[in-house]
């Protein structure tokens, strides 16, 4: 089974929680800290959970998330 790296951008996230609304498997969160903007940004909290279905990035207004396949070895 593939696995996935979420990457978010912390100082671009507004808060809007739209992602942790879209994952199916509810494994993003917002964090505890501040950003430069002032908001609190969204983060993973189980990455090894994601299954790369990018409607996190998909939903986010502001672009602030990526989605990378690992590349695993045979």
């Amino acid at each position: 089974m593939p696995k996935f790296e979420v990457r978010f951008d912390g100082d671009v996230c507004k808060g809007c929680e739209l992602c942790t609304r879209f994952c199916p498997k509810k494994i993003i969160t917002m964090s505890s800290h501040i950003n430069s903007r002032g908001y609190s940004p969204a983060e993973i909290e189980k990455p090894g959970e994601c299954i790369g279905c990018k409607a996190c990035a998909l939903v986010c207004p502001d672009g602030a998330i990526s989605i990378y396949k690992e590349e695993t070895a045979k």
